[in-house]
């Protein structure tokens, strides 16, 4: 903005969060964004749709695969406005998988890593808590509504809202998720690199955050029914945290629900973390080895060529 805006906090206090914990501060904010509104269309479609008379009944909720569709847009618009918020400050990671990786290959200091992880973490947790508390009328109904298994009086369909679990057709099995979640981070890391890389196409006029929303969206689409696309592990963690706190207890951790999967917790950890990092050294072995080689030559030629244009090829 052209006018200037006063500060809210005096000098004295502003100077401690020009470093480190301004970034801190910005990271929480960002991924309370993202859960807000993540959580929040999870919330809607599950439990509070079908108890508002919008739906075929209290429990009707995904008729079609075509549903699937609010999740992976929601989330997809969450995405956008985390990294909105927070990108000026801290550069808008909002997920420990991203900080990894630029950790690893982007130079970014390991000294900010845990603070960067803890912020996330805090942040998803007090996003998830907004959303229990502004849904917990609407959950506690469908809860109520629902038949089959019941942990705390909890459902699985109603602690979907806040973290991911693996498919049935995966009968327990712990590789099938772990992959799934590898493949899906690495994907999302690759394509935020490439998005952000001022050496390639990169996006102009500050638009990378509406296409990395695109990116979230499209994982969703293709890879997101084996174990919810996590793909980061604050807004599975700390959700998760929370509902473990408000009563849904072995579904939460360690994640367990008898007959279907054991142990989860861990999945939606550690399978984005090495997903992120691989995700980053697959587009710098087959794209930004090439784009350094070509610089390195002093003059970079047109995208799809092999060498600079000349005047008697224009």
């Amino acid at each position: 903005m052209a006018v200037e805006i006063q500060p809210l906090l005096k000098p004295s206090r502003l100077r401690r969060r020009a470093g480190l914990l301004g970034e801190c501060i910005a990271e929480f904010l960002g991924t309370f964004v993202l859960i807000s509104f993540g959580c929040g269309v999870v919330a809607m479609t599950v439990a509070a749709l079908p108890g508002s008379g919008r739906t075929e009944g209290p429990t009707t909720f995904f008729l079609s695969a075509g549903d699937w569709l609010l999740i992976t847009w929601g989330w997809a618009m969450a995405v956008i406005l985390g990294i909105y918020v927070a990108g000026g400050v801290s550069g808008a990671h909002i997920n420990p998988a991203v900080t990894l990786a630029f950790a690893v290959r982007r130079k970014f200091p390991w000294v900010k890593v845990v603070p960067y992880w803890v912020s996330q973490v805090l942040g998803a947790l007090a996003g998830a808590a907004l959303v229990l508390g502004v849904y917990h009328d609407a959950i506690d109904t469908f809860d109520a509504a629902m038949k089959g298994p019941k942990t705390g009086g909890h459902t699985l369909a109603s602690f979907s809202i806040f973290a991911t679990f693996p498919a049935p057709y995966f009968h327990g099995g712990i590789w099938g998720p772990l992959i799934d979640q590898v493949v899906g981070t690495a994907f999302l890391v690759m394509l935020v690199v490439a998005i952000i890389d001022l050496r390639n196409t990169a996006v102009k006029a500050n638009l990378g955050p509406l296409v990395i929303g695109f990116v979230v969206a499209a994982i969703g689409m293709s890879y997101g029914a084996n174990a919810g696309y996590a793909i980061n592990p604050a807004r599975d963690f700390g959700p998760r945290l929370l509902t473990w706190f408000a009563g849904w207890k072995d579904l939460a951790f360690s994640g367990s629900l008898s007959g279907a999967f054991s142990a989860y917790w861990w999945i939606p950890i550690v399978g984005p973390l090495v997903g992120g990092v691989i995700g980053v050294l697959v587009y710098d072995l087959f794209i930004g080895d090439v784009l350094h080689a070509r610089a390195q030559e002093g003059e970079l030629p047109e995208p799809g060529r092999t060498r600079p244009t000349t005047s008697d090829e224009d």
